[in-house]
C-alpha cells in the first residue's frame, strides 16, 4: 500500500498526462458546474460536451432555470435519462433563488439540502466552483482508490475510502494541511485540481485494467432499460411533450396506450393494459410530471 505522498505524486503526474479540456472546466460557475455534475451521473463525456451547452443556451442561469416552465426543461432534458433529475434541477434552481439571491452556497449541509443534490454533488460543486477540499467520493475516484489501496479486495464499503479520499485532497490556498487534509506540495496542488487529476487518472484506469470500481460496496448496475416501467414512463413524457408541440391540449388515456403499443409492438413486445397506463400516468402527475384535466393528461 503506497503512503498518502507516493500516491499523491504519482496521481498529480498522472492527471498532467491524461487531463482533459472539457468545457466546464473553464469555468468556476457553480450553477455551470453544478449542472455537469448531474448530467455526468449517467451519461458519457462526449454526449454532455453537447448537451451542456445546449441546456445553457436555453437557460443561461441558475435564474432562467427557475423561471422556467416545467414542460420546457423536461423538453431540454430528453435523451439525458431520469426526468426526475430534470425537476429536481429547477426545483433546487428555485430555492438557490428564493433562498441565497442566486447565489449557491458553499457549505456541503446547505447544498445537500438543496433538491437531487447529494454528498458527490455537493463536493463536487465545492471543488469545482470554489475550491474547497472534502470528500469527492464518485465512481472514478473510487476507481483510483481501489486500485492502489485495495487491490483484489472484493466489497470495500465508502467509510474505508472515505478517510483516504480526505487525506489526500489537499487543503485549500493558504491553509497549512494541518487536520484532516494534506498539505499541498505546491501553488497548482488546489481541491480543483486534484480532483480532476482523480477523475481522469480514474477514467483511464476503467479502459485499461478490470474495472476496480466494480469491487466498492455501493457499485450497482443500472437496472434494464428496455421494456421497463421506466422506459414507459419517459415515451409517455415525450408523447405529451409532442403533443403540448403540436398546440394540443392533451392526450386521453387510449391515446396514449395507444402510443405505448406502438413502441412494445415495434420491439417484439406485448401490448400494455389500460390499467398499467392509468397507473403510470397518476404517477408521474403525482410527482409533478403531468397533469390531468378530466379525462385529458398533458405536461405538468
Amino acid at each position: 500500500m503506497p503512503d498518502i505522498e507516493t500516491f499523491r505524486t504519482l496521481v498529480r503526474a498522472e492527471g498532467t498526462r491524461l487531463y482533459r479540456d472539457l468545457p466546464w472546466r473553464r469555468t468556476r460557475d457553480p450553477y455551470e458546474i453544478w449542472l455537469s455534475e448531474v448530467m455526468l451521473q449517467q451519461t458519457q463525456v462526449v454526449r454532455v460536451m453537447t448537451r451542456w451547452g445546449e441546456w445553457l443556451e436555453c437557460f443561461p442561469t441558475v435564474e432562467a432555470l427557475a423561471r422556467a416552465s416545467v414542460s420546457d426543461v423536461l423538453a431540454a432534458w430528453q435523451g439525458m435519462g431520469y426526468n426526475r433529475r430534470a425537476l429536481a434541477l429547477k426545483s433546487a434552481a428555485e430555492a438557490v433563488v428564493s433562498d441565497y439571491d442566486g447565489a449557491f452556497p458553499r457549505e456541503t449541509a446547505q447544498l445537500k439540502a438543496l433538491p437531487g443534490i447529494g454528498p458527490a454533488t455537493a463536493q463536487g460543486i465545492r471543488a469545482f466552483a470554489f475550491d474547497l477540499p472534502g470528500v469527492y467520493l464518485e465512481t472514478n475516484v473510487r476507481t483510483v482508490l481501489l486500485h492502489h489501496f485495495f487491490p483484489d479486495v472484493p466489497g470495500v464499503p465508502d467509510r474505508e475510502l472515505t478517510p483516504l479520499a480526505e487525506a489526500s485532497c489537499p487543503a485549500r490556498a493558504g491553509e497549512t494541511g494541518e487536520g484532516p487534509y494534506a498539505m499541498p506540495q505546491d501553488a497548482d496542488d488546489t481541491p480543483r485540481s486534484w480532483y480532476y487529476a482523480m477523475l481522469d487518472y480514474g477514467a483511464y484506469l476503467k479502459k485499461t485494467i478490470p474495472n476496480p470500481s466494480r469491487r466498492s460496496s455501493s457499485y450497482t448496475r443500472q437496472s434494464r432499460f428496455e421494456g421497463s416501467r421506466r422506459q414507459k414512463r419517459a415515451h409517455i413524457v415525450r408523447m405529451l411533450l409532442d403533443a403540448q408541440a403540436s398546440g394540443r391540449p392533451g392526450l386521453v388515456l387510449e391515446e396514449v396506450r395507444a402510443g405505448l403499443n406502438d413502441m412494445e409492438i415495434g420491439a417484439g413486445r406485448d401490448t400494455v393494459s389500460s390499467d398499467e397506463v392509468a397507473s403510470i400516468l397518476a404517477d408521474l402527475v403525482r410527482e409533478g410530471f403531468a397533469r390531468a384535466e378530466g379525462d385529458v393528461w398533458s405536461i405538468a
